[in-house]
């Protein structure tokens, strides 16, 4: 099995360049999303190390937002939570797919938590900031000072492309991804 680990900065549009490979791909930021609406077991823990934030279960997004910007080792206590559980549904994920010849892993954090292994094939989503801005402003929950927190977190852009072994240049149109994947598909397969 291929595993094709998906790297990019915040809105540059790595979720729709997974998709658009036509293989199972495991979303961190979905799962995390379906861990806050039906997991009652991280709404426990996270009522337990931040009572102040997380009041009713399923958790609203806002009282993670609340909880982040309040305070940044908030952030370091939601990680160490919903981490785990993320790592336990990615090999869940992979045991369910590993019949598969190729897999996407489009987590946001996969080179900071040394989730990629060596042999796993890297692609860099690169957008220009300002379409990435346009994108990010039209976000429902759009928050600047939440998104620097996230940033602040992440290994700079420049190291994350230096380690790609593909960029897919992204300008938001089905075209230049889809251009993109098949090269890329066409070097590996």
């Amino acid at each position: 099995m291929i595993k094709i680990g998906i790297l990019g900065d915040i809105g540059a549009g790595k979720s729709y360049v997974a998709q658009n490979f036509g293989y199972p791909v495991f979303n961190a930021d979905y799962e995390v999303a379906k861990l806050y609406q039906q997991n009652k077991n991280v709404f426990k823990n996270l009522k337990i190390k931040l009572p102040k934030y997380i009041h009713s279960f399923p958790i609203e997004k806002i009282e993670i937002s609340n909880a982040i910007l309040d305070n940044k080792n908030n952030l370091n206590k939601i990680i160490k939570i919903v981490h785990t559980e993320i790592r336990k549904k990615m090999n869940l994920f992979l045991k369910k797919n590993k019949n598969s010849k190729i897999v996407i892993l489009d987590i946001p954090l996969l080179l900071e938590n040394k989730i990629n292994k060596k042999e796993d094939i890297l692609v860099y989503v690169q957008s220009s900031k300002s379409n990435i801005l346009k994108r990010l402003k039209k976000r429902k929950n759009f928050n600047n000072k939440l998104m620097k927190k996230f940033k602040a977190m992440q290994l700079p852009i420049s190291f994350k492309k230096k380690k790609s072994d593909f960029i897919i240049k992204n300008d938001f149109t089905k075209k230049s991804v889809n251009d993109g994947i098949k090269n890329i598909l066409k070097e590996i397969t």
